[in-house]
């Protein structure tokens, strides 16, 4: 008879918390995506290695590497953990409907995403859709999507490219009217208000928000009044939509608030990104007809115009 001590697996948790550990090579980031301190999820670590009774990760400064044992365990973690969310999806979803999991950047969803998606629900009854908002790239596989929408270099290769994005400052009409208040009419001008921004992440890839399209204008070394900073840049908007200062529009991403007037340009001209937003469709959901239905309605929405 085959040793209890063999056939008994360690907690779920621990495999959970360790495939989004392996997955990252990042224990800070792991804790993040699971909810808990960084110290803990070294702690639970240590206790699935423990269990196991051999290393899972070397681990060196500032970086992780996963060993032999660490490889084998994370190939296998992370395609049980995928069958078991696909198995619980079809599970969870009600009788005869189909549940779709979509990742993309907070500000593509508020911004553009979200206020299009009744037309594709009320056009394809059956279909649900689940959306995560995330600067991070999430493995779609492991971490259970259907697609992605990601915000990449415009010389990227992954994917289809959606739409290019182009920077042109926004602003609410009240700010650009207020009576007394400083001028908005050349780029100039920004020195005496206040730009809205995203917060730099280290490690996040995201570009500083106004150093392009400041040195386009021929104002590389401006001084603004002084600067908010926020986590996404749904924030951002929401801050300039209320009158808080000037933001870097990304279009088409603000396209139905210039077009609706709650947001204006105070001036001409567009800068075009080195960014672009690309749609990415995982691997083994190709062939699932609503994953289809939704890839094909999107690439069709980003060709309309806004």
């Amino acid at each position: 008879m085959q040793n209890r001590s063999v056939q008994r697996l360690p907690p779920l948790d621990l495999l959970v918390s360790f495939e989004a550990a392996a997955r990252h090579l990042s224990f800070t980031r792991a804790a993040a995506e699971r909810h808990v301190t960084q110290s803990a999820m070294s702690r639970q670590m240590r206790a699935l290695e423990t269990e196991i009774g051999m290393p899972l990760f070397t681990r060196a400064h500032r970086s992780l590497v996963l060993t032999d044992a660490g490889l084998r365990l994370h190939a296998s973690c992370a395609t049980v953990l995928m069958q078991l969310r696909q198995t619980l999806q079809q599970i969870r979803a009600p009788l005869g409907r189909e549940v779709l999991s979509v990742t993309t950047t907070p500000g593509l969803a508020s911004l553009w995403l979200i206020p299009r998606l009744p037309v594709f629900t009320r056009a394809h009854p059956g279909i649900d859709v689940r959306i995560d908002t995330s600067l991070d790239l999430r493995d779609l596989a492991s971490e259970g999507f259907d697609i992605a929408v990601r915000y990449l270099p415009s010389n990227h290769s992954e994917g289809k490219q959606l739409f290019a994005e182009a920077l042109q400052p926004v602003c609410s009409p009240a700010l650009q009217r207020r009576k007394g208040g400083p001028p908005l009419v050349q780029p100039a001008d920004l020195q005496a208000h206040t730009l809205l921004q995203i917060t730099a992440t280290p490690g996040s890839g995201m570009p500083l928000e106004w150093g392009t399209w400041l040195q386009a204008a021929g104002v590389g070394q401006l001084q603004a009044l002084s600067v908010l900073s926020f986590n996404s840049y749904s924030e951002v908007i929401t801050a300039a939509l209320a009158g808080q200062g000037v933001a870097l529009g990304r279009r088409p991403l603000v396209d139905a608030l210039l077009r609706k007037r709650q947001l204006v340009t105070p001036f001409s001209g567009a800068t075009s990104s080195r960014r672009a937003y690309f749609l990415v469709v995982e691997a083994a959901a190709k062939g699932r007809p609503a994953v289809a239905a939704l890839a094909r309605w999107m690439v069709q929405q980003a060709q309309e115009p806004t």
